[in-house]
């Protein structure tokens, strides 16, 4: 592909927008989370989620393993939340400090400061590229907030 062509599929591709989400999975100092993007509804009967993760996260093992996760609806005015996951946490290292959590039906942590939490376990998965795309079934969802949720434009389509 020409460069000029390849730099208009890249400006293109970074104008999908889509939500920014905190993942949330575990219990007590197994517990941990991620900040997320690429997160959309895949059905309505059973509600199912799709969640497409860099391949190689520590974290993907345990999701498709079956270990119930949680997809925190981050809000418009929450960008404090960007900071605190965005780094990202090695596996043991206390990802919740500071936040006040409200757990889910399975004990899952969740964000009380979210809009709103979707209770997820996953069905699939499969891989694409350099990440994994994981099909979920939501289990479990509750609205916490009526507030809009933060939305993600990218100027270029290969890098988040």
């Amino acid at each position: 592909m020409a460069e000029e062509t390849q730099e208009e599929l890249l400006a293109a591709l970074g104008r999908v927008p889509s939500g920014i989400y905190i993942l949330t999975i575990g219990a007590g100092d197994e517990s941990t989370g991620m900040l997320a993007s690429w997160v959309q509804q895949a059905g309505f009967e059973p509600p199912q989620v799709s969640v497409a993760l860099k391949s190689g996260r520590p974290i993907n093992e345990r999701i498709e393993s079956g270990e119930p996760f949680a997809i925190n609806i981050v809000g418009a005015t929450q960008k404090h939340l960007l900071g605190h996951f965005g780094k990202g946490f090695a596996p043991g290292e206390p990802a919740f400090e500071g936040l006040e959590l409200a757990a889910t039906e399975s004990g899952t942590p969740a964000l009380a400061e979210a809009v709103g939490v979707l209770e997820c376990r996953a069905t699939g998965g499969v891989d694409a590229g350099d990440h994994r795309l994981i099909v979920a079934e939501v289990i479990a969802g509750r609205l916490q907030h009526d507030a809009a949720p933060m939305t993600h434009v990218r100027k270029r389509g290969d890098h988040y």
